[in-house]
């Protein structure tokens, strides 16, 4: 072999230990790139899962906010009064919610009339020992209480007027009120004497048999 031919197989085979050397290089940082990409892949997942599982909470609150029922509240035009005669002779006392949302009341309505001191007594436990009916009243819904008149003495005479407050969930608590419905203003004839007023009821037939007058 020549010294020409020898010079020119070292410089070929040094040409190739360079080429492998990149080429083991490149493999090295490709591989490098890829760990840290699936790093970064799989940190952004975990975010992702994390403001998933974080927004779903604050949906959730907010629901349970939405679903909170207030109280109801009188007015004028939401609570009625009618007389009924006969053998089961009764004062209807009627409620309308009309708001687009469900309300509630509690036990039963606290009425004055002729601007009484004292509101009618509860038929349905005491002002002091409560039975604690709580009703919702779904929008745009009634519900019903009912004052028994079919004796003398709870028929009473004529009123003019009554002050309304709606009780709250103890004895001592008032959510809403007063108000007053002036019966001769609306030209109502409502006679009241010694009697009572039942608890709040979803329907007129629940409050009458509440009140000893159903049929």
């Amino acid at each position: 072999m020549t010294a020409r031919r020898s010079r020119h197989r070292s410089a070929a085979y040094a040409a190739l230990a360079l080429g492998l050397a990149g080429s083991l290089a490149l493999t090295g940082c490709n591989s490098h790139s890829s760990k840290k990409s699936k790093k970064s892949s799989s940190s952004s997942s975990k975010s992702k899962k994390r403001k998933i599982i974080g927004g779903g909470a604050a949906a959730a609150g907010a629901g349970a906010a939405s679903r909170r029922v207030p109280d109801c509240y009188p007015s004028t035009y939401k609570v009625t009064f009618s007389q009924q005669t006969g053998p089961k002779s009764h004062v209807a006392v009627k409620f309308k919610n009309s708001t687009s949302r469900d309300c509630k009341l509690y036990n039963a309505p606290l009425l004055r009339f002729n601007n009484a001191k004292k509101p009618l007594p509860l038929l349905q436990g005491t002002p002091g020992h409560l039975d604690g009916t709580r009703i919702t009243v779904p929008a745009h819904g009634y519900a019903y209480a009912v004052i028994p008149t079919n004796t003398a003495a709870t028929k009473g005479t004529e009123q003019k007027s009554v002050a309304i407050d709606f009780m709250g969930i103890s004895a001592s608590s008032v959510t809403h009120g007063p108000v007053t419905v002036d019966f001769a203003e609306k030209r109502l004839h409502i006679s009241v004497g010694q009697s009572k007023v039942t608890n709040w009821s979803s329907s007129i037939h629940g409050a009458q048999l509440a009140g000893g007058v159903g049929k």
